[in-house]
Formats: structure tokens, C-alpha cells, sequence
């Protein structure tokens, strides 16, 4: 567990699995900036988004961090 309160630990350049698809059909997002606000980009259709912190760790299914799964 990396932390007291947060389930993943992120770094910039990881690969997000989310539960629900984006309208493009793509579940992985790449982590552009991380914090208490995280930007997210689509490997689907390059769309870029912010997303609080905690929505993201409620909408996340698993993290690739070069090309492995991070737990």
C-alpha cells in the first residue's frame, strides 16, 4: 500500500485503466501532471482532461508503469 490515504501511487508517464470506456472506445489514459489535481490524456484520441485526485482513484482499475501493473 504506498500511502495512508491514496490506493495507487502515480508518476508522470504512467498508463490508467479506467472502469468506463471514454466515447472513443479507449479505457488508458497516460498521467501528464500529477497531484492534488491530475491531467489526464487519452491513448485513444489524444483528449486531455483534469481530474481531482480522489475521482481518479475511484475510476481507476489498475496502473501500467512500463508496461508492468503497479499494486
Amino acid at each position: 500500500m504506498p500511502g495512508k490515504f491514496f490506493l495507487f501511487k502515480y508518476e508522470e508517464g504512467d498508463v490508467v485503466s479506467m472502469r468506463k470506456a471514454h466515447p472513443c472506445k479507449s479505457k488508458d489514459w497516460e498521467l501528464v501532471r500529477v497531484g492534488s489535481d491530475c491531467k489526464l490524456k487519452c491513448m485513444g484520441c489524444g483528449r486531455e482532461m483534469t481530474m481531482s485526485r480522489i475521482s481518479l482513484e475511484k475510476a481507476t482499475a489498475r496502473v501500467t508503469r512500463n508496461g508492468e501493473v503497479v499494486e
